[in-house]
Protein backbone atom coordinates (compact mmCIF):
# COMPACT_ATOMS: atom_id res chain seq x y z
CA UNK A 1 0.00 0.00 0.00
CA UNK A 2 1.53 3.32 -1.07
CA UNK A 3 -1.39 5.73 -0.58
CA UNK A 4 -3.90 6.07 2.26
CA UNK A 5 -6.76 8.44 3.01
CA UNK A 6 -7.75 9.05 6.63
CA UNK A 7 -9.89 11.45 8.64
CA UNK A 8 -7.78 14.52 9.43
CA UNK A 9 -5.73 13.85 12.58
CA UNK A 10 -5.43 15.99 15.70
CA UNK A 11 -2.30 16.64 17.74
CA UNK A 12 -3.02 16.06 21.42
CA UNK A 13 0.27 17.57 22.68
CA UNK A 14 1.83 20.57 20.94
CA UNK A 15 4.15 23.45 21.83
CA UNK A 16 3.61 26.57 19.73
CA UNK A 17 5.46 29.18 21.82
CA UNK A 18 4.54 32.81 21.19
CA UNK A 19 5.60 35.84 19.18
CA UNK A 20 7.98 35.31 16.26
CA UNK A 21 8.48 31.60 17.01
CA UNK A 22 4.72 31.00 16.92
CA UNK A 23 4.50 32.81 13.59
CA UNK A 24 7.34 30.68 12.20
CA UNK A 25 6.02 27.25 13.21
CA UNK A 26 2.22 27.41 13.31
CA UNK A 27 1.65 26.72 9.62
CA UNK A 28 3.46 23.36 9.84
CA UNK A 29 0.94 22.03 12.37
CA UNK A 30 -2.05 23.73 10.76
CA UNK A 31 -1.28 22.08 7.41
CA UNK A 32 -1.65 18.60 8.91
CA UNK A 33 -3.86 18.68 11.99
CA UNK A 34 -7.42 19.82 12.56
CA UNK A 35 -6.92 20.64 16.24
CA UNK A 36 -4.18 20.55 18.85
CA UNK A 37 -3.90 20.58 22.62
CA UNK A 38 -1.61 23.57 23.14
CA UNK A 39 0.87 23.47 26.01
CA UNK A 40 0.85 26.37 28.50
CA UNK A 41 4.55 26.51 29.50
CA UNK A 42 5.24 29.97 28.17
CA UNK A 43 7.16 32.68 30.02
CA UNK A 44 5.18 33.66 32.02
CA UNK A 45 3.07 30.47 32.06
CA UNK A 46 -0.60 30.42 31.10
CA UNK A 47 -2.28 29.93 34.48
CA UNK A 48 -5.74 31.51 34.08
CA UNK A 49 -8.64 31.22 31.68
CA UNK A 50 -8.22 34.90 30.82
CA UNK A 51 -4.59 34.31 29.82
CA UNK A 52 -5.58 31.24 27.79
CA UNK A 53 -8.13 33.32 25.93
CA UNK A 54 -5.47 35.89 25.05
CA UNK A 55 -3.04 33.19 23.93
CA UNK A 56 -5.74 31.52 21.82
CA UNK A 57 -6.45 34.83 20.11
CA UNK A 58 -2.74 35.23 19.31
CA UNK A 59 -2.67 31.75 17.74
CA UNK A 60 -5.80 32.35 15.68
CA UNK A 61 -4.46 35.69 14.46
CA UNK A 62 -1.23 33.99 13.33
CA UNK A 63 -2.96 31.31 11.25
CA UNK A 64 -2.76 31.34 7.45
CA UNK A 65 -5.92 32.87 6.02
CA UNK A 66 -7.31 29.59 4.68
CA UNK A 67 -6.47 27.43 7.74
CA UNK A 68 -9.21 25.71 9.73
CA UNK A 69 -6.92 24.64 12.59
CA UNK A 70 -8.37 25.02 16.10
CA UNK A 71 -6.17 25.46 19.20
CA UNK A 72 -7.44 23.64 22.29
CA UNK A 73 -6.07 25.48 25.30
CA UNK A 74 -4.72 24.21 28.62
CA UNK A 75 -3.66 25.86 31.88
CA UNK A 76 -0.42 25.37 33.77
CA UNK A 77 -1.13 23.80 37.16
CA UNK A 78 0.77 25.37 40.07
CA UNK A 79 0.60 25.22 43.83
CA UNK A 80 -1.29 28.52 43.66
CA UNK A 81 -4.04 27.25 41.33
CA UNK A 82 -7.41 27.87 42.97
CA UNK A 83 -10.63 25.88 43.06
CA UNK A 84 -12.27 28.89 41.40
CA UNK A 85 -9.90 28.66 38.43
CA UNK A 86 -10.68 24.96 38.05
CA UNK A 87 -14.39 25.84 37.97
CA UNK A 88 -13.64 28.49 35.35
CA UNK A 89 -11.87 25.88 33.20
CA UNK A 90 -14.85 23.53 33.51
CA UNK A 91 -17.10 26.33 32.25
CA UNK A 92 -14.81 27.47 29.40
CA UNK A 93 -15.42 25.59 26.16
CA UNK A 94 -12.00 26.50 24.74
CA UNK A 95 -9.93 25.20 27.70
CA UNK A 96 -9.54 21.43 27.90
CA UNK A 97 -7.47 20.63 30.98
CA UNK A 98 -4.58 21.41 33.29
CA UNK A 99 -0.98 20.47 32.57
CA UNK A 100 1.08 19.32 35.54
CA UNK A 101 4.83 19.78 35.24
CA UNK A 102 6.88 18.50 38.16
CA UNK A 103 9.07 21.49 39.01
CA UNK A 104 12.29 21.30 37.00
CA UNK A 105 11.21 18.42 34.78
CA UNK A 106 11.54 20.11 31.37
CA UNK A 107 11.51 23.41 29.46
CA UNK A 108 9.89 26.27 31.38
CA UNK A 109 8.83 24.01 34.24
CA UNK A 110 10.27 26.10 37.06
CA UNK A 111 6.74 27.16 38.06
CA UNK A 112 5.60 23.54 38.26
CA UNK A 113 4.49 21.48 41.23
CA UNK A 114 7.21 20.72 43.76
CA UNK A 115 5.12 18.46 46.02
CA UNK A 116 2.40 16.55 44.18
CA UNK A 117 0.65 15.49 47.38
CA UNK A 118 -0.07 19.15 48.15
CA UNK A 119 -2.21 19.50 45.02
CA UNK A 120 -4.41 16.50 45.79
CA UNK A 121 -7.27 18.88 46.75
CA UNK A 122 -7.02 20.32 43.23
CA UNK A 123 -7.20 16.81 41.76
CA UNK A 124 -10.38 16.22 43.78
CA UNK A 125 -11.93 19.39 42.35
CA UNK A 126 -10.89 18.44 38.82
CA UNK A 127 -12.35 14.96 39.27
CA UNK A 128 -15.61 16.44 40.52
CA UNK A 129 -15.93 18.86 37.59
CA UNK A 130 -14.65 16.54 34.84
CA UNK A 131 -11.51 18.56 34.06
CA UNK A 132 -8.69 16.44 32.56
CA UNK A 133 -5.20 16.29 34.09
CA UNK A 134 -2.32 16.15 31.60
CA UNK A 135 0.86 14.82 33.18
CA UNK A 136 4.53 15.16 32.44
CA UNK A 137 5.25 11.89 34.19
CA UNK A 138 8.79 12.11 35.50
CA UNK A 139 10.35 12.57 38.91
CA UNK A 140 13.00 15.25 39.11
CA UNK A 141 15.18 14.21 42.06
CA UNK A 142 18.80 14.20 40.86
CA UNK A 143 19.37 10.93 42.74
CA UNK A 144 17.35 9.11 40.08
CA UNK A 145 18.83 8.09 36.73
CA UNK A 146 17.30 10.13 33.89
CA UNK A 147 16.39 6.93 32.03
CA UNK A 148 14.36 5.67 35.04
CA UNK A 149 12.42 8.80 35.93
CA UNK A 150 9.20 7.89 34.14
CA UNK A 151 9.00 4.47 35.75
CA UNK A 152 9.70 5.94 39.18
CA UNK A 153 7.01 8.60 38.68
CA UNK A 154 4.49 5.86 37.90
CA UNK A 155 5.50 3.82 40.94
CA UNK A 156 5.76 6.79 43.29
CA UNK A 157 2.93 9.07 42.16
CA UNK A 158 0.71 7.92 39.32
CA UNK A 159 -0.33 4.64 40.94
CA UNK A 160 -1.48 6.57 44.00
CA UNK A 161 -3.22 9.31 42.00
CA UNK A 162 -5.28 6.83 39.99
CA UNK A 163 -6.18 4.96 43.17
CA UNK A 164 -7.24 8.10 45.05
CA UNK A 165 -9.07 9.71 42.11
CA UNK A 166 -10.49 6.91 39.94
CA UNK A 167 -12.87 9.21 38.03
CA UNK A 168 -10.18 11.80 37.20
CA UNK A 169 -9.41 11.84 33.49
CA UNK A 170 -5.63 11.57 33.11
CA UNK A 171 -3.42 11.74 30.04
CA UNK A 172 0.12 10.49 30.62
CA UNK A 173 1.89 12.62 28.05
CA UNK A 174 4.65 11.41 25.72
CA UNK A 175 5.10 8.04 27.40
CA UNK A 176 8.42 6.36 26.68
CA UNK A 177 8.72 3.03 28.51
CA UNK A 178 7.37 -0.47 28.51
CA UNK A 179 6.35 0.06 32.13
CA UNK A 180 4.26 3.07 31.14
CA UNK A 181 2.55 1.09 28.38
CA UNK A 182 1.73 -1.68 30.84
CA UNK A 183 0.42 0.78 33.43
CA UNK A 184 -1.86 2.64 31.01
CA UNK A 185 -3.11 -0.61 29.48
CA UNK A 186 -4.09 -1.98 32.91
CA UNK A 187 -5.51 1.28 34.30
CA UNK A 188 -9.19 2.21 34.30
CA UNK A 189 -10.87 3.81 31.28
CA UNK A 190 -10.12 7.33 32.52
CA UNK A 191 -6.37 6.91 31.93
CA UNK A 192 -4.87 7.38 28.46
CA UNK A 193 -1.54 8.37 26.91
CA UNK A 194 0.01 10.21 24.00
CA UNK A 195 2.99 8.90 22.03
CA UNK A 196 5.40 11.06 20.02
CA UNK A 197 6.86 10.22 16.60
CA UNK A 198 10.43 10.40 17.91
CA UNK A 199 9.80 7.89 20.69
CA UNK A 200 8.10 5.54 18.21
CA UNK A 201 10.80 5.82 15.58
CA UNK A 202 14.07 6.12 17.50
CA UNK A 203 15.88 4.74 20.52
CA UNK A 204 18.65 6.48 22.45
CA UNK A 205 21.29 5.40 19.93
CA UNK A 206 19.91 8.06 17.58
CA UNK A 207 20.93 10.71 20.10
CA UNK A 208 24.20 9.28 21.39
CA UNK A 209 25.82 6.75 19.05
CA UNK A 210 28.52 8.18 16.77
CA UNK A 211 28.41 11.59 18.43
CA UNK A 212 25.86 13.65 20.32
CA UNK A 213 22.95 14.75 18.10
CA UNK A 214 21.19 17.54 20.01
CA UNK A 215 18.08 17.67 17.86
CA UNK A 216 17.12 14.23 19.20
CA UNK A 217 17.40 15.45 22.79
CA UNK A 218 13.97 15.71 24.37
CA UNK A 219 12.38 15.07 27.75
CA UNK A 220 11.40 12.43 28.54
CA UNK A 221 14.62 11.24 26.94
CA UNK A 222 14.77 8.54 24.25
CA UNK A 223 15.02 5.06 25.78
CA UNK A 224 16.29 1.57 24.95
CA UNK A 225 15.08 -0.38 21.90
CA UNK A 226 12.95 -2.67 24.09
CA UNK A 227 10.94 0.35 25.20
CA UNK A 228 10.58 1.67 21.65
CA UNK A 229 9.20 -1.67 20.52
CA UNK A 230 6.69 -1.62 23.38
CA UNK A 231 5.51 1.82 22.26
CA UNK A 232 5.13 0.65 18.65
CA UNK A 233 3.11 -2.35 19.83
CA UNK A 234 0.83 -0.07 21.86
CA UNK A 235 0.35 2.53 19.12
CA UNK A 236 -0.43 -0.06 16.43
CA UNK A 237 -2.60 -2.27 18.65
CA UNK A 238 -5.89 -0.49 18.09
CA UNK A 239 -6.14 0.16 21.84
CA UNK A 240 -8.02 3.47 22.18
CA UNK A 241 -6.02 4.42 25.29
CA UNK A 242 -3.07 5.40 23.07
CA UNK A 243 -3.21 8.29 20.64
CA UNK A 244 -1.14 10.82 18.73
CA UNK A 245 0.67 13.66 20.48
CA UNK A 246 3.74 15.04 18.75
CA UNK A 247 5.22 17.07 21.63
CA UNK A 248 6.68 19.19 18.82
CA UNK A 249 8.81 21.78 20.62
CA UNK A 250 10.57 24.48 18.58
CA UNK A 251 13.84 26.00 19.76
CA UNK A 252 16.23 28.27 17.93
CA UNK A 253 19.06 26.31 16.34
CA UNK A 254 21.59 28.27 18.33
CA UNK A 255 19.96 27.20 21.59
CA UNK A 256 19.83 23.52 20.60
CA UNK A 257 23.39 23.36 19.27
CA UNK A 258 24.93 24.82 22.41
CA UNK A 259 27.07 23.77 25.35
CA UNK A 260 23.83 23.22 27.29
CA UNK A 261 21.34 22.43 24.55
CA UNK A 262 17.67 22.74 25.46
CA UNK A 263 15.26 19.80 25.40
CA UNK A 264 12.67 19.36 22.68
CA UNK A 265 12.34 18.01 19.14
CA UNK A 266 10.82 20.22 16.48
CA UNK A 267 8.98 17.48 14.63
CA UNK A 268 5.90 19.32 13.32
CA UNK A 269 7.05 19.35 9.66
CA UNK A 270 7.74 15.59 9.69
CA UNK A 271 5.27 14.25 12.25
CA UNK A 272 2.72 12.55 10.03
CA UNK A 273 5.44 11.22 7.74
CA UNK A 274 7.17 9.58 10.71
CA UNK A 275 3.97 8.12 12.12
CA UNK A 276 3.11 6.68 8.69
CA UNK A 277 6.61 5.15 8.39
CA UNK A 278 6.30 3.49 11.79
CA UNK A 279 2.85 2.07 11.10
CA UNK A 280 3.91 0.97 7.60
CA UNK A 281 7.00 -0.81 8.94
CA UNK A 282 4.82 -2.53 11.55
CA UNK A 283 2.35 -3.69 8.87
CA UNK A 284 -0.38 -1.69 10.61
CA UNK A 285 -1.34 1.17 8.30
CA UNK A 286 -4.97 0.17 8.85
CA UNK A 287 -4.55 1.17 12.52
CA UNK A 288 -3.14 4.64 11.84
CA UNK A 289 -6.50 6.39 11.47
CA UNK A 290 -7.73 5.28 14.89
CA UNK A 291 -4.49 6.31 16.60
CA UNK A 292 -4.19 9.63 14.76
CA UNK A 293 -7.78 10.72 14.17
CA UNK A 294 -10.26 9.00 16.49
CA UNK A 295 -9.03 7.99 19.94
CA UNK A 296 -7.89 11.38 21.21
CA UNK A 297 -11.10 13.11 20.20
CA UNK A 298 -13.12 10.33 21.82
CA UNK A 299 -11.16 10.56 25.08
CA UNK A 300 -11.61 14.33 25.32
CA UNK A 301 -15.32 14.04 24.46
CA UNK A 302 -15.00 16.02 21.24
CA UNK A 303 -16.49 15.25 17.83
CA UNK A 304 -14.24 13.54 15.33
CA UNK A 305 -13.11 15.60 12.37
CA UNK A 306 -14.91 15.13 9.08
CA UNK A 307 -12.32 16.35 6.56
CA UNK A 308 -9.92 13.83 5.09
CA UNK A 309 -6.22 13.93 4.25
CA UNK A 310 -4.13 11.73 1.98
CA UNK A 311 -0.68 10.36 2.72
CA UNK A 312 1.48 8.96 -0.07
CA UNK A 313 4.59 6.79 -0.03
CA UNK A 314 6.90 9.05 -2.00
CA UNK A 315 10.41 10.10 -0.88
CA UNK A 316 11.09 13.72 0.03
CA UNK A 317 13.90 15.61 1.67
CA UNK A 318 13.42 17.41 4.97
CA UNK A 319 14.64 21.03 4.79
CA UNK A 320 17.89 21.81 6.58
CA UNK A 321 16.27 24.58 8.62
CA UNK A 322 13.46 27.13 8.69
CA UNK A 323 14.38 30.84 8.89
CA UNK A 324 13.55 32.95 11.92
CA UNK A 325 15.14 36.39 11.85
CA UNK A 326 18.89 36.08 12.16
CA UNK A 327 18.59 32.52 13.45
CA UNK A 328 16.83 29.35 12.28
CA UNK A 329 14.75 26.50 13.66
CA UNK A 330 16.11 23.08 12.75
CA UNK A 331 13.54 20.30 12.30
CA UNK A 332 14.00 16.74 13.40
CA UNK A 333 15.79 14.77 10.64
CA UNK A 334 16.94 17.93 8.89
CA UNK A 335 18.43 17.14 5.48
CA UNK A 336 17.37 13.50 5.59
CA UNK A 337 14.92 11.61 3.38
CA UNK A 338 11.53 10.31 4.50
CA UNK A 339 9.42 7.79 2.61
CA UNK A 340 5.91 9.14 3.36
CA UNK A 341 4.45 12.59 2.86
CA UNK A 342 1.19 14.48 3.12
CA UNK A 343 -0.40 15.10 -0.27
CA UNK A 344 -1.48 18.73 -0.39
Amino acid sequence: MDRISIIQPDDWHLHLRTGSVLNAVLAHSAAQFGRAIVMPNLRPPVTTVAQAQQYRAEILNALPVDATFQPLMTLYLTGATSAEEIAAVAAAEFVHGFKLYPAGATTNSEHGVADIHKVYPLFAQMEKLGVPLLLHGEVTDSDYDIFDREKIFIDTHLTAITREFPALKIVLEHLTTQQAVEFVSAANINVAATITPQHLKFNRNAMLAGGIRPHFYCLPILKRETHRLALVAAATSGNAKFFLGTDSAPHLTGLKEAACGCAGCYNAPVALALYAEVFDQAGALDKLEGFASFYGADFYGLPRNTQRITLQKQPWRVPDAYPLGADTITPLLAGESLSWQLVA
